[in-house]
């Protein structure tokens, strides 16, 4: 098993940054890919950022340019650096982590409010 602990989120205002952390812990061997997904009121759950064991890393559209995830591998932890941050961008922010041979593992979310 995998536990997932969130961190980060709150209210910021519009221009502003955030950053999010998740720290995994629990059966690690075959951890790969490691990041954040979204999900706003009346919306699908979307990929906000990626990141995979070698560092290579993939954004959804929205957020190019703006987001930065990173990881630690030694420590388990992925980050997500938010700048410039919109009304858009709030949502609920769930952490997503991938070990091999099992289901994903997902935490259980934080919010981040961006007012205008």
């Amino acid at each position: 098993q995998v536990q997932l602990v969130e961190s980060g989120g709150g209210l910021v205002q519009a221009g502003g940054s955030m950053r999010l952390s998740c720290a995994a812990s629990g059966s690690m061997f075959g951890l790969n890919a490691m990041g954040w997904y979204r999900q706003a009121p009346g919306k699908q759950r979307e990929l906000v950022a990626i990141i995979v064991s070698g560092g290579g890393t993939n954004y959804g559209e929205s957020v190019k340019g703006r987001f930065t995830i990173s990881r630690d591998n030694a420590k388990n932890t992925v980050y997500l650096q938010m700048n410039n941050l919109q009304p858009a961008d709030t949502a609920v922010y769930y952490c997503n982590v991938n070990v091999a041979f099992r289901e994903p593992y997902w935490g259980q979310g934080t919010q981040v409010t961006v007012s205008s």
